[in-house]
């Protein structure tokens, strides 16, 4: 019989609809080579619903709090389901953005200067730095809420719309070129390098179709081109993070060693917009086969 692959996807965090997005293409593929595939739209019922489905495997397709920052992952290790991507630790670190922080400075991984800070000294104090400099919630993913202050005089946030807690990472503005690695296992696979047509990479650029152009491979040196790759893989491995993860950076030319790592997402979007699916065709994975190989590597960590 076939394996039962149970598609996690929708939840309720504000990447909601892109997750939406990412489980129904990643179960069309499972379908499409043979799996039976149960999709749930995650609600708070789900161990239930996990319990009476009984699926052999869990996908992972939920984005954001819940899905991406090992709380489904530590469900699943105490219901002794496997599932794909990364574990509860790994899931963890990676979606806590001044943790992560600290751990690529223990490595040598250079990443933006920046602190946490609160929206209370943020809307009462001083400026944190010196402009320009982004503001980002510490816990979020898809560039949900971030923003470019640009002048001392700009108010980051304002009283009542900032919903994403009580932390606030800020960081130095890193001008230049945007670049992403994914790491599918432990290889990674090319550089991308990110143009939006307006603004920066934000939310609506990384899922509206033309608002940012994908250059695979990035046109970049080699020497920069190999560093990427290697400071991907190391991100990758120093967190532990298994499945698929992706390494975002930025390239400030002007400086002589001007690459910072941002982030490592550890869900990253399987959209038919996203970057990952994108870079496994690049080097002959197609999209039915990065699903599969993703669930046939799905583990519990325990």
């Amino acid at each position: 019989m076939s394996r039962h692959v149970a598609v996690l996807m929708g939840g309720w965090s504000a990447e909601r609809e892109v997750s939406l997005v990412s489980g129904a293409a990643a179960s069309a593929a499972l379908r499409e080579r043979g799996y039976r595939v149960s999709e749930i739209d995650v609600g708070r019922d789900l161990p239930q619903r996990l319990a009476a489905l009984r699926p052999d495997v869990v996908y992972n397709a939920l984005h954001g709090r819940f899905g991406e920052d090992g709380t489904v992952q530590g469900l699943l290790e105490i219901m002794g389901i496997p599932y794909t991507h990364s574990g509860v630790l790994a899931s963890s670190l990676a979606m806590n953005k001044a943790m992560a922080k600290r751990l690529f400075a223990s490595a040598g991984l250079r990443s933006p200067e920046g602190h946490l800070t609160t929206i209370d000294a943020l809307r009462n104090g001083a400026p944190p730095m010196s402009p320009p400099y982004v503001i980002k919630p510490s816990n979020e993913g898809s560039s949900v809420g971030v923003r470019i202050v640009w002048a001392a005089d700009e108010r980051p946030i304002d009283r009542n719309d900032w919903p994403f807690g009580p932390e606030v990472l800020v960081e130095r503005y890193v001008p230049g070129r945007e670049l992403t690695v994914a790491v599918l296992g432990d290889r990674p696979l090319t550089v991308t390098e990110i143009r939006p047509r307006q603004g920066f990479y934000d939310y609506h650029a990384k899922y509206t179709e033309q608002a940012a152009e994908h250059l695979v491979p990035a046109p970049l040196s080699e020497e920069l081109y190999r560093r990427a790759m290697a400071d991907a893989q190391t991100a990758h491995r120093l967190l532990g993070c298994r499945g698929v993860s992706r390494a975002d950076f930025r390239l400030d030319e002007s400086e002589p060693d001007g690459l910072y790592l941002l982030e490592v997402n550890t869900q990253p979007g399987m959209t038919p917009l996203s970057l990952v699916p994108e870079q496994a065709a690049h080097v002959g994975i197609g999209f039915a086969d990065l699903v599969v190989q993703l669930v046939e590597a799905a583990q519990c960590d325990t």
